[in-house]
């Protein structure tokens, strides 16, 4: 196991998007280290109509266009969203989401992120789906928009893990709510076979269909 740095983010956001699958994210805003392992990721390109880069340079969009490995977040339905920037400006890979990481936190550290994430009636989320979306996975790891976006991972506080548990097969498909206009037929987003039932919507749900609407490709950086 080893602590991803800056080089191992000089790759496209495509090879990017399916490196992170496997790795595990840390984050210490106190005492405990809450820590999840990254499931799903989607690739966004400066030409592509989807990506915030094609809306053009603005202060809250700088870090989209600064090194690769430099953190992007943003708002998005009522939560934080998680991004890093990928080889190429404007290029980056969003971290849509994950479960978590027993492995690398405390019992006291799973209590935090289970805290830090109920449901709208105030119960506890099932560990499976606890960060099982883009806002859901930065609540129960307690990221911030003011505290994050701008910067670059910092050994001790928030870190990427690689504990060389890469999936074997991924599943490519389409993006999830991406408007019509805006290039929503792209495969960019990809999911850990293995844990395709905690990512934001299961590419294998009813009526989809291998080579229409998904196909699977195997390792990382196929």
């Amino acid at each position: 196991m080893y602590a991803l740095t800056d080089k191992d983010f000089h790759l496209d956001a495509h090879t990017l998007a399916r490196r992170l699958l496997g790795t595990v994210i840390r984050h210490k805003p106190g005492r405990t280290w809450l820590a999840a392992q990254i499931i799903e990721t989607e690739a966004y390109f400066l030409t592509d109509k989807a990506s915030h880069a094609s809306l053009g340079r603005t202060p809250s969009r700088e870090p989209l266009f600064m090194p690769a490995g430099t953190i992007y977040m943003y708002y998005a339905r009522g939560g934080d969203s998680l991004n890093f920037s990928a080889q190429g400006a404007g290029n980056a890979v969003l971290i849509k989401s994950a479960i978590p990481a027993t492995d690398h936190m405390t019992a006291t550290g799973l209590r935090r992120m289970i805290t830090n994430n109920p449901t709208q009636r105030g119960d506890a989320r099932q560990l499976e789906h606890l960060c099982s979306g883009q806002t859901l996975l930065c609540r129960a790891l307690g990221l911030e928009v003011p505290k994050w976006s701008g910067r670059r991972l910092v050994s001790g506080k928030l870190e990427l893990l690689d504990p060389g548990n890469a999936p074997h097969a991924i599943v490519q498909t389409r993006r999830l709510g991406i408007p019509a206009g805006r290039d929503p037929h792209l495969p960019y987003r990809f999911v850990d076979q293995r844990h395709v039932r905690s990512a934001t919507r299961n590419p294998f749900g009813r009526n989809l269909q291998e080579g229409i609407d998904y196909r699977i490709i195997t390792g990382p950086k196929n």
